[in-house]
């Protein structure tokens, strides 16, 4: 990070604004006066302006192709009509198809060469086009029609520049300096054309007219040090930088500047003490320090600093501002990058007790609730950001899955309800909502309607493996179309071949089909693919060694279920009779 990029970044723009009385865009509605043909007749005439005000309502309101329609029979009438072409022009323009727009624009200036809009439009296209020395050219022409507007001659010099046309762009700036005096934009444009022309003297001469004007401006030193760094002088470029310091002592911008300089000099320790002299520098505002941390970490591989120093600068920043509450996300974001969510989601809950209003945070803290399955935490918190942000379809889903998960499921067919009104064409988000509609009602009971959201799951997602996967699951148990419940199983074990939940679930779906071999095969997968400690996985492999004639095996596997802590109702039954009981499913 330099001190340029914080305080002297160039941009394209309107600079002379107590010189012109010109237009503060590039491209602009004109007035719009409807031609008269000479050689059309009054029937005509009338029929084109009545057409002509028609295509303009209809592009005002956004029905694009009948606007197209009437300016081309507009055309039609009257081929020479240049504002119609305009009109056509700035639709096509506005549909980024450059080509057709500039053909229009330069048959409308031969027609009517003293109109600036159609120079101004086409102006652009050329600019967007890379024509530099046409575009140019036509702000020539602008400044032939309106000689007193200096941003015309503004755009042209650099427009040349763009072009490598240093030369005129040079006598453009020139004569533009005549009519503004000495100006800080125009010195370093002329500086940088300098030293692409390697004419390092002429620069630096450029810079020293600013400073001679003012030598008690720091930035002029700024830009004369930056300078010097760019020629390789780095001796040079240190005393400027500290001719700031000795103007200004309290400059914060500078140690920006410096410890770039100490970077690239390859004194990182050095450098380092300029950053922190930067963030503790309370007169320098907490937006300029908070650009330089977000590009210093937004790729941790390119960055200067290791996280330790990362803390140690976040640190200050928070001392010199601690009224900011923006540090609060800038810590929970540091912490992300390091996975420590607990503490992140922590910065994140301060931030909104000082701004509930911001939905993206909002956002990431639920997201961090159900990451850190935090149920009751995420419950509570949709619930609230809800009442806060009613028409957002996303924090319905989420208070939703904390409601299923808190085996609250009539909250969840009710909020999913609520939220459907809200999703409209998010693909993902129906989807989501579904699910979360079938497991609650086949929770609740609700059979027929928990596998219809299933269908319809399956319908809108059809590699939506988990959900497919519950859906033959829940078939199997209640023994209900398992044709169904094998086919959907298998698939969804040929996409997840080592997933133990799906293996699982394909084995007791075989299971229910009396193959019990091959059902033993996927349980035995499924267990050596890291379902040995799960007690749902090693009663079922009981069940099934029970029904291949294996009962001191299936007894030992019960065992194991039972002390895990879990099982179905029927485990303690099973494991005291040493035989294979049905659980029945209501």
């Amino acid at each position: 990070m330099t001190l340029k990029r914080l305080t002297y970044l160039l941009v394209f723009a309107l600079i002379f604004t107590s010189c012109s009385t010109a237009q503060k865009q590039l491209v602009a509605e004109p007035v719009v006066e409807v031609e008269k043909g000479d050689q059309l007749s009054d029937d005509q005439r009338n029929e084109f302006e009545y057409l002509f005000i028609e295509g303009l309502k209809q592009k005002k309101l956004g029905n694009i192709q009948n606007a197209v329609s009437i300016f081309s029979r507009c055309l039609e009438i009257d081929p020479n009509s240049s504002v119609a072409m305009y009109e056509m022009a700035s639709i096509h323009y506005a549909n980024k198809d450059l080509t057709s727009a500039s053909l229009l624009l330069e048959k409308a200036i031969s027609i009517n060469s003293e109109n600036k809009w159609y120079k101004l439009m086409l102006a652009e296209i050329y600019r967007q086009r890379q024509q530099f020395n046409e575009a140019a050219g036509l702000y020539t022409e602008l400044s032939t029609l309106e000689p007193e507007n200096l941003e015309y001659r503004y755009y042209k010099a650099v427009l040349l520049s763009m072009a490598e046309n240093y030369s005129e762009a040079l006598t453009a700036y020139e004569e533009l300096e005549k009519k503004t005096g000495l100006n800080e934009q125009i010195s370093v444009a002329k500086q940088q054309i300098y030293v692409s022309l390697e004419q390092p003297d002429k620069a630096v001469e450029e810079i020293n007219r600013l400073i001679e004007s003012n030598p008690e401006e720091p930035q002029y030193y700024g830009l004369m040090a930056e300078l010097y760094q760019q020629l390789g002088d780095s001796v040079q470029a240190l005393n400027y930088f500290n001719k700031i310091l000795d103007i200004d002592p309290e400059n914060g911008f500078v140690h920006f500047s410096l410890a770039n300089y100490y970077i690239e000099q390859g004194n990182k320790e050095k450098a380092f003490d300029h950053i922190k002299m930067a963030f503790a520098n309370a007169d320098l505002d907490a937006e300029s320090k908070i650009q330089y941390y977000m590009l210093q970490t937004s790729n941790a591989e390119n960055s200067d600093w290791s996280n330790e120093q990362i803390d140690e600068l976040l640190d200050i920043l928070h001392k010199t501002h601690p009224d900011d509450n923006r540090m609060y996300t800038i810590y929970a974001e540091h912490l992300m990058r390091q996975n420590k969510i607990e503490e992140a989601r922590n910065y994140l809950k301060q931030y909104l007790e000082t701004d509930k209003e911001n939905f993206v945070i909002w956002q990431q803290l639920l997201f961090m609730d159900n990451d850190l399955m935090d149920f009751e935490s995420l419950y509570t918190n949709s619930k609230e950001a809800i009442e806060l942000f009613p028409n957002q379809a996303v924090l319905y889903a989420l208070h939703a899955v904390g409601a299923l998960q808190l085996k609250k499921y009539d909250e969840v067919i009710a909020v999913i309800e609520e939220g459907e009104t809200y999703v409209l064409d998010n693909q993902a988000l129906k989807v989501q909502f579904e699910l979360y509609k079938a497991e609650a009602n086949y929770n609740l009971g609700r059979v027929k309607e928990a596998f219809k959201a299933f269908d319809e799951v399956i319908k809108l997602d059809p590699n939506n493996y988990m959900a497919i996967n519950n859906y033959a699951y829940y078939l199997s148990l209640r023994g209900q179309d398992l044709e169904k419940a094998e086919r959907l199983s298998g698939k969804v074990v040929q996409a997840n071949p080592e997933n133990p939940t799906y293996l699982d679930t394909y084995a007791w779906v075989l299971f229910q089909r009396e193959n019990y071999q091959l059902a033993k095969f996927y349980i035995e997968s499924a267990i050596s693919n890291g379902g040995a400690e799960n007690s749902v996985l090693l009663e079922h492999y009981g069940d099934i060694l029970y029904k291949l004639g294996e009962t001191d095996k299936a007894l030992e596997n019960w065992k194991k279920a039972h002390a895990l802590g879990e099982g179905t109702e029927v485990l303690e039954q099973k494991i005291k009779e040493s035989r294979f009981i049905e659980n029945k499913i209501p």
